[in-house]
């Protein structure tokens, strides 16, 4: 199995093979709690207008998600894993449109299958990767807005190459360096009332769930989960 390190949205179109899409601070996050509170399939786009004329196509499908880490002030929720934790989500659709996470989806246009990354699926996705076996996997670290490297999500590309090749990453220190990084600390910042401290800690809540997030379909790509055993 080869592993492939790559980074934002460059890094994103030149996927291959099974590519993970790394999100940790927030939109891999807040699926992750979206599916985990019922929710049925999320539709990853890459701007506002899609999210809205979806909405309206479809006005029971809910939207969610953020422009420039500001909640989209249309959208019924923000990018924020602690604002849905508790939400009753059964049987919803929902659309997401996020300023890296679900941009890396739309371009990651050249790989054989994609699956949306955070920490709190992580020993999920080796399992997964490990059932699939692929010859190559692409870990594409999205960082800030598909622009600027972010360590949240290069650190999660580390552990889960890590895991992949037999190792035991040391997550308290990734840990650690995350909350020292302005990207960590920007969730205890009262200047910055948009980051919520909520979802730091929800984001570091280290394999929270046992699913995995897979991007399914063609004409209209969408985020499930699926679990043990893998079809």
């Amino acid at each position: 199995m080869e592993i492939k390190r790559l980074s934002l949205i460059p890094g994103a179109k030149n996927a291959t093979g099974l590519a993970v899409i790394i999100d940790v601070f927030r939109a891999f996050t807040t699926a992750a709690y979206a599916f985990s509170n019922g929710a049925t399939k999320i539709l990853p786009v890459g701007s506002v207008e899609e999210a809205l004329e979806l909405r309206e196509l479809h006005p029971e499908w809910l939207l969610m998600g953020e422009e420039g880490g500001i909640k989209v002030e249309a959208f019924d929720y923000g990018n924020s894993p602690s604002e849905i934790k508790e939400v009753h989500l059964v049987g919803r659709t929902i659309v997401q449109r996020t300023s890296a996470g679900t941009q890396g989806i739309v371009n990651a246009v050249n790989a054989s299958e994609v699956l949306p990354g955070s920490f709190v699926i992580a020993d999920a996705i080796v399992d997964y990767i490990r059932t699939r076996n692929p010859e190559t996997v692409s870990l594409v670290a999205m960082g800030w807005g598909g622009r600027e490297k972010a360590p949240e999500d290069e650190l999660l590309a580390e552990y889960l190459q890590i895991r992949l090749n037999g190792g035991e990453p040391d997550f308290q220190e990734m840990k650690r360096k995350i909350r020292e990084h302005s990207h960590g600390a920007k969730f205890f910042d009262p200047a910055q009332p948009q980051f919520f401290e909520g979802d730091f800690h929800a984001a570091m809540d280290l394999n929270r769930f046992n699913f995995v997030l897979r991007v399914v379909g063609d004409r209209r790509p969408y985020v499930e989960s699926i679990t043990k055993p893998y079809v």
